[in-house]
């Protein structure tokens, strides 16, 4: 079931690029000008220092405080990213897969959703249980979210596209941040990283023996 899950997700990805590609896609020496569509991975906007903050879930308040004892992983996105987010939640949900049941349990992804106005709950909910149960879909108010993105260098803005229903789409850095059992931010993955290096990376912070991760 879980390889069926990461397929079909790989093949959307696939067919989110494809979209982007025949819809957004600039040739080479196009630049992007403010108001022009587009959908274009941002650099980090600052050095992340990491921090708590409380925003919303389908299943009520997330505190990364309330976290404490559990490898966190943070992913700044929104559900109706073409390609760069479904291609990392997909990433993240095969290195979760390598996970043992006990250390999954120690184990919780955050995606943070920058389009608050379109992305209600509900919506995070489906979305995020799609990729994998231990994904939860956050969000809050646009000063909230925009709170959590400044401690964590997350770079997000808004690329109007014209004759869509659409009406724009969101550039956003695609960094997965990870956090470790005393809510310390201790490593940034960058966008498209292998499932095998985000499952090494949970790892050092488990001190999983090898036998209880498998790909």
């Amino acid at each position: 079931m879980n390889r069926s899950r990461v397929l079909v997700a790989a093949i959307l990805a696939l067919f989110g690029l494809l979209l982007w590609m025949l819809f957004y896609w600039e040739p080479a020496g196009t630049a992007l000008r403010d108001g022009e569509g587009g959908h274009r991975p941002l650099e980090l906007a600052a050095r992340p220092t990491g921090g708590d903050f409380e925003l919303q879930s389908a299943q009520g308040p997330v505190r990364l405080a309330d976290l404490r004892g559990q490898v966190v992983l943070i992913y700044f996105g929104y559900t109706a990213c073409p390609d760069v987010c479904p291609t990392n939640l997909a990433f993240i949900a095969n290195a979760l897969k390598g996970l043992s049941e006990d250390r999954l349990k120690q184990v919780r992804v955050l995606f943070v959703s920058v389009d608050p106005e379109r992305d209600d709950l509900a919506r995070l909910a489906s979305y995020t249980d799609y990729f994998h149960p231990r994904i939860l879909g956050t969000t809050g108010s646009p000063e909230q979210v925009a709170e959590v993105a400044d401690l964590y260098g997350a770079a997000y803005r808004k690329a109007p596209i014209a004759d869509t229903a659409m009406g724009y789409l969101v550039d956003h850095s695609a960094y997965t941040y990870v956090v470790d059992q005393s809510g310390k931010l201790v490593e940034t993955l960058d966008h498209a990283t292998p499932p095998d290096e985000i499952r090494a990376a949970i790892r050092r912070l488990l001190g999983a023996p090898e036998q209880d991760l498998t790909k």
